[in-house]
């Protein structure tokens, strides 16, 4: 069982059962120990009646008087069996109700069980009466009466503290577990991004306290960490763009002056190319390094995101038509997006050029556009091998690039920047296959739907191909 606040209810209602339990057993004896002991004192009060009122018949040899003395005393054969024996064994009296049978006793004590057949089990003392042993025995019926239903009784009871001790287990398990909750939700909540924030730690000076300070200061650390990683990328980015720029000027002017072999201006050629693919690297690391440190603004404004998807449709056509592939364009719904269109532009043109890049030769690509209750969702679907889906949930980290079977490279930061804009106008990003082989990269935005028409009729529903050439 994995969750705590159940093991704790279990817990709780297996120790409360168990506590009940006992307490019953104890109960039921104490009750039956006191029952019985009032019982004895019966027997005790009928004999000292009997005595009182056999007086000095018992001191005389006369049987048959004593036996008349005492079947006119045993007036309530129902609730006292009394049988009287001489001193040498013969029965001197026995009442009516027990049918001739005799009451065994025993020698062990002055007090004790006894069965007897026909009536059952009884409490019965023996005493003296001068020369005669009196055995008073009173039925137990009652007492097992008593212990019967105590015993029932335990048994409902014992229903209802399970069903009770279960519910307060659980209550007392979820009270118990909420500062762990908190902890939870906080730390989840703790990302790269948001590293400012900290567990609220309560003024109890207990375990779950010294907990939530200890992760505390573990965030701490991490935030310090991540500070200084960022602000390292940063100013390295930043350091590195004025002498990678003198050295690509350097090497352009060297190719310019045309003093160059043919295979040494080859080599010049090669070294633009790669300090431009290492200028665009350090470019997208100094947006990085703003994007996660918030240090971007976005100037966001609601407006109709059509007249913006038509415009970079227009893009997407003309890059289709250059790798001789068809591109498709659909755009549902109506409504409002609050939305920096530079950053959103550059968002999709990067989804555009992976996809575009995957498409085997004669593809296909297609831009999807709706915008239906409050949410604007944008995907771009591919015909390429697509992702493993173990692959899937990396993608969008760092360095990571997506098997292309085109020549381009990338920098394998293209999709980390796309999810830092995304999330930056409070959107998420993600990847899922098509039905085929391809893969579809999702984001969405919350949106406001227009209030003069239904946000689910289609609207500027727009269809556009780019054919092979």
């Amino acid at each position: 069982m994995k969750s705590i606040g159940a093991r704790l209810a279990i817990c709780y209602m297996i120790a409360s059962t168990v506590t009940f339990a006992l307490l019953f057993m104890a109960g039921r004896y104490f009750i039956e120990q006191h029952a019985i002991h009032a019982l004895d004192l019966l027997n005790r009060s009928e004999f000292e009646q009997l005595k009182s009122g056999v007086g000095s018949v018992a001191d005389t040899s006369s049987t048959d008087v004593l036996r008349q003395r005492l079947r006119a005393l045993t007036d309530d054969p129902e609730l006292f069996q009394v049988e009287v024996d001489a001193p040498g064994g013969e029965v001197v009296f026995r009442s009516q109700g027990l049918d001739g049978h005799r009451i065994p006793a025993d020698p062990r004590g002055a007090v004790f069980n006894a069965v007897v057949e026909g009536l059952g089990e009884m409490r019965a003392g023996a005493f003296s009466l001068g020369p005669y042993k009196v055995i008073i025995a009173t039925s137990k019926s009652q007492v097992r009466v008593v212990m019967e239903g105590y015993e029932r009784t335990f048994y409902e009871l014992l229903l209802v503290m399970v069903v009770v001790s279960s519910v307060i287990g659980y209550a007392f398990g979820r009270i118990a577990l909420r500062p762990v909750r908190t902890i939870q939700d906080t730390a989840n909540r703790i990302r790269s991004d948001n590293l400012s924030e900290r567990i609220p730690v309560s003024a109890a000076k207990d375990e779950i306290s010294d907990l939530a300070r200890l992760l505390n200061q573990m965030f701490d650390r991490l935030e310090i960490s991540f500070d200084q990683i960022r602000r390292f990328t940063a100013e390295a980015s930043h350091e590195l763009k004025t002498p990678l720029t003198l050295v690509r000027l350097q090497a352009e002017k060297l190719v310019l002056d045309g003093q160059l072999s043919p295979a040494q201006e080859q080599s010049v050629q090669v070294q633009i190319k790669e300090l431009a693919h290492l200028n665009r690297i350090i470019e997208d690391l100094l947006l990085l390094s703003r994007a996660d440190a918030r240090a971007m603004t976005l100037d966001l404004k609601l407006q109709d995101p059509e007249p913006f998807l038509h415009s970079v449709s227009e893009d997407a056509h003309v890059l289709a038509e250059h790798r001789r592939l068809r591109f498709f364009f659909t755009h549902h719904g109506r409504g409002q997006v609050a939305m920096e269109p530079k950053w959103l532009r550059q968002v999709l043109l990067n989804l555009l050029s992976n996809a575009l890049s995957a498409s085997p030769p004669g593809g296909r690509v297609t831009l999807r556009s709706t915008l239906l209750d409050g949410l604007w969702q944008v995907s771009i679907e591919d015909e390429g091998p697509g992702v493993p889906a173990e692959q899937r949930e990396h993608i969008f980290e760092r360095f990571v690039r997506i098997p292309s079977p085109g020549e381009d490279k990338g920098t394998g930061l293209g999709l980390a920047i796309c999810r830092s804009l995304v999330e930056l106008h409070g959107g998420r990003i993600y990847a899922e296959p098509t039905p085929g082989s391809g893969l579809r990269v999702v984001f969405e935005l919350p949106a406001a739907t227009a209030s003069d028409g239904p946000a689910d009729a289609p609207h500027g529903t727009t269809l556009r191909e780019a054919d092979a050439t």
